[in-house]
């Protein structure tokens, strides 16, 4: 039995390693090659924006595992892109969201069609009314998939992007935290000249300085989070060592499935994710590999379907299908099977991968119900429609003042959780 759990392992460590390198071209696209983006301010989306006077409420749970999401900050439109144009991830190499469909629907790379369209990460409206969505499904918090803050390619979009996000978080009661895609350090070496400790040293200090310390930022063991996209970049045992060298605290570093041994001591764990032998990875991970390290998060997705041959990006790199919830309640029921104490949802929005889990026209918000139960919040689709409805109203409302008002007293209520107020007030605007 010893050896055979040993080959299994020994196969799965195989495997992954194939499983990184496919995955990193959805992962780790880039605008043009070698040229840093210019980077635009970005306009607020109302004349009055949705601050919160620090009324929100925890939202009771039944389920006390933590329950975290894997989102994307990477999506622009041709306000927030700096080029006038829709960001990548919108397009691959050659969608058009100016184009609409016969269907009514924008030309976007994706099989699937965010329920509020193609949005802008930045966009604090899209910000908040995906926070409220996250906090009445029941999950805790967000982890972004985050490519550090070097002036190459679009990273630096995807950082202010974050910015925005983390700088909404606190006033939602959630939390927040970081995926570090390693990946990027090899273009950041290339294009810049940095070499890649320095270069993640340099990252690893502006998380600290900005958000590590942060209340709101998710820790392990009374340390700060952080996962890695890998490794990819940094692959040697002491790279992760040096690169923390400066820390006055060490994070708490977990790495994708099988791949912790590559950071050596500064490693604490490892982190479940997609592949396409689907249920059997997740389950081999929770009962060989979970037990031998310090820190594992179960993970759960609703499918796989990639847009990546039909946008122009390559080959397709495996299909799961979605089976409407069927999957995303098999993965659930794997993870609390585990019994492990923090679950990663994967993902909030990552379409050209189709693993999101936010309201679509495709799925309606059939994955946030599913999560609903999963959690055991009380609320039900009657409070995420209200929220698709305050979305709706902040949009269609821009520039008005007296209502835009309105709405900010209607988002503070549902951060408070108190949903009949913010009914009352939603209900009187047409």
């Amino acid at each position: 039995m010893a050896l055979f759990i040993f080959i299994k392992l020994l196969m799965n460590k195989v495997l992954s390693a194939i499983f990184i390198s496919l995955i990193s071209l959805g992962c780790s696209k880039s605008n043009s090659p070698g040229n840093p983006i210019p980077i635009t301010p970005v306009k607020p989306p109302d004349t009055v924006t949705t601050v919160t006077t620090g009324g929100a409420k925890a939202v009771n749970k039944t389920n006390t595992q933590k329950v975290y999401v894997h989102y994307m900050a990477w999506f622009e439109d041709p306000t927030t892109s700096g080029t006038g144009h829709w960001g990548q991830h919108w397009t691959m190499a050659n969608q058009n969201p100016d184009i609409t469909l016969s269907n009514g629907r924008r030309q976007i790379a994706s099989w699937f069609y965010p329920m509020i369209g193609p949005y802008a990460s930045s966009n604090r409206d899209v910000i908040d009314y995906h926070l409220l969505l996250m906090k009445y499904a029941g999950i805790d918090g967000v982890i972004v998939d985050w490519y550090g803050t070097h002036n190459v390619l679009d990273y630096p979009l995807v950082k202010r992007n974050t910015d925005s996000l983390f700088n909404r978080v606190p006033g939602a009661g959630l939390q927040f935290g970081i995926c570090y895609e390693d990946a990027t350090l090899g273009k950041v070496k290339s294009v810049a000249g940095i070499d890649t400790i320095t270069a993640a040293n340099q990252d690893f200090t502006y998380l600290q300085s900005n958000y590590f310390n942060s209340s709101s930022y998710i820790k392990i063991n009374n340390q700060p989070l952080l996962l890695c996209f890998g490794p990819q970049g940094m692959k040697k045992t002491g790279d992760w060592q040096q690169a923390f060298s400066g820390l006055t605290t060490q994070p708490r570093l977990l790495s994708l499935e099988y791949q912790g041994n590559i950071t050596g001591s500064a490693g604490s764990g490892e982190f479940a994710w997609v592949s396409s032998t689907s249920l059997a990875d997740l389950q081999g991970f929770y009962q060989n590999r979970a037990p031998q390290i310090g820190t594992a998060f179960a993970g759960a997705y609703p499918g796989f379907k990639d847009f990546y041959m039909p946008g122009g990006w390559g080959n397709t790199l495996f299909v799961i299908d979605h089976n409407g919830t069927s999957t995303l309640q098999s993965t659930l029921n794997a993870a609390k099977g585990s019994n492990l104490p923090n679950l990663q949802l994967i993902t909030w929005n990552d379409y050209g991968e189709g693993t999101m889990i936010e309201p679509t026209l495709d799925f309606n918000f059939d994955f946030l119900k599913t999560i609903q139960q999963y959690t055991g919040v009380t609320y039900t689709q009657i409070e995420l429609q209200l929220i698709y409805k305050w979305y709706t109203l902040r949009k269609k409302y821009a520039g008005n003042i007296a209502i835009q008002q309105k709405l900010t007293n209607a988002y503070n209520s549902l951060v408070a959780l108190d949903v009949a107020t913010a009914t009352t007030i939603i209900s009187g605007i047409n």
